[in-house]
C-alpha cells in the first residue's frame, strides 16, 4: 500500500487522510492508487504509519502528542511537516485551503466521517465553502459525499436504476429541479433537519440530473 506515484501530480485528485473511523484497506487502497499526493493530518499519523503508507505533507495543530519530526524525515523523506495551529478553523479547512494554494484542482478526503459525531457533522458541512475553488469528496465505506454548485451550473451523472442519490441540503436550498429520479423535485426548496431529500434514487438506467436556484446542497451517493 506504500506506492502510490503513479500518475502525474496535480493531474489526479489529492488525497487528504483524516482521523476519523478508517475506511477498508481496498478502499483506502483505490485512493491511494490514483493520488499521488497524500496529506495526512496529524491525528491519524500513527495509524497512516502503521499501513505503510507514503506520506508528503503531516499537517495540522499537532496537539495529539510529541511525535518524533527527526524520525518522521527520515523514514517518509521527502515529507513537509506544516504546523498550523489557527484555532479558528479545523485541521480539515486547513488542510483543504493548502490544497488550494497549492493549486490542486481536486481531493478525496478519507477517515472523515464515524467516530465522534460533531467531527463527522463538522467535516461534511464545510464542503460547500469551497466548492468553487476545488472539488471534493469524503468517500468512505457506504457513501461518497461531494457539494454541487447552483444554476447556472448543473449536476449531471449517469446511475444504475436503484443507485441512492440523498440530496442534503447545509441550510437550505431553493428551486430545486430533478430529472430521472424516482421522487422528482420541480422548483421545490429543501431544508436541513425540516425537509430532506434523503433516500431518493435513479428511476431509470441514465443521466441523473440535478439543479438548484440558491443556497447549498450536497450529493450523497449511498450503499448500504
Amino acid at each position: 500500500m506504500s506506492s502510490h506515484h503513479i500518475v502525474r501530480e496535480k493531474q489526479e485528485p489529492a488525497l487528504i487522510i483524516a482521523n476519523g473511523e478508517a475506511c477498508n484497506d481496498e478502499l483506502l487502497g483505490q485512493l491511494l492508487e490514483w493520488s499521488p499526493f497524500v496529506l495526512v493530518l496529524d491525528g491519524a499519523i500513527d495509524r497512516v504509519l502503521s499501513l505503510g503508507i507514503k506520506i508528503d505533507v503531516l499537517f495540522g495543530d499537532f496537539d495529539h502528542g510529541n511525535k518524533n519530526f527527526e524520525e518522521l524525515k527520515t523514514s517518509q523523506f521527502p515529507i513537509e511537516i506544516i504546523h498550523a495551529p489557527d484555532q479558528e478553523k479545523t485541521d480539515l479547512e486547513k488542510a483543504i485551503e493548502f490544497l488550494i494554494e497549492r493549486d490542486f484542482p481536486a481531493a478525496n478526503i478519507a477517515w472523515a466521517t464515524g467516530k465522534r459525531a460533531d467531527h463527522t457533522m463538522a467535516n461534511i458541512a464545510i464542503l460547500p465553502k469551497y466548492s468553487s475553488l476545488i472539488k471534493l469528496k469524503i468517500v468512505d465505506d457506504h457513501s461518497c459525499i461531494f457539494p454541487i454548485l447552483p444554476l447556472p451550473n448543473t449536476f449531471t451523472k449517469w446511475y444504475k436504476k436503484g443507485s441512492i442519490i440523498s440530496l442534503m441540503p447545509v441550510g437550505e436550498a431553493t428551486g430545486i429541479t430533478t430529472h430521472n429520479l424516482k421522487y422528482p423535485l420541480n422548483g421545490e426548496t429543501l431544508k436541513l433537519g425540516y425537509r430532506n431529500g434523503n433516500s431518493n434514487e435513479a428511476h431509470e438506467d441514465g443521466q441523473v440530473q440535478i439543479s438548484y436556484q440558491s443556497g447549498d446542497m450536497l450529493i450523497m451517493e449511498c450503499k448500504d
